[in-house]
């Protein structure tokens, strides 16, 4: 079974986006994590569930950058939480669902990804999250 994890939000400063969704939220955020193979920094705000991930490109040739050039900054993705992220894989892939990964990406120390393609859920792009243990999930990061 899966869980709405975290919305994924791009955004061109993650300094004053954290400024602004923490007043939004009334919440504070995780450290700012620089995933350097995707070329984006990360902050997650802990609302309940689902969280708010903001996404800051690190270079003008990062997927979150031109996602920015071409929509503007907003809404990118939506993520799931599964409990068994490549036995979630392999039933989508039998139902046709497009992947964009072949396999789980390891992230973060403390999770693995994957992302379907949005031509499979209606234009939406969509991660699939697996947490290396309930105390990593419960921290959120």
């Amino acid at each position: 079974m899966s869980k709405l994890h975290h919305i994924g939000i791009a955004v061109r400063d993650l300094g004053r986006a954290l400024e602004t969704w923490r007043a939004l939220l009334g919440v504070e955020a995780g450290p700012p994590v620089d995933v350097t193979e995707e070329g984006v920094r990360i902050a997650f705000l802990k609302a309940g569930e689902p969280k708010v991930e903001l996404l800051e490109p690190l270079g003008p040739e990062s997927v979150i950058a031109r996602h920015i050039e071409k929509r503007g900054e907003g809404i990118h993705h939506v993520a799931f939480s599964v409990p068994d992220i490549r036995a979630a894989m392999e039933r989508l892939r039998a139902q046709g669902v497009p992947l964009l990964d072949a396999e789980p990406r390891f992230r973060g120390g403390n999770r693995y990804v994957a992302f379907c393609h949005p031509k499979g859920a209606n234009g939406v792009l969509t991660e699939l999250v697996q947490y290396l243990s309930p105390e990593a999930e419960a921290e959120g990061y």
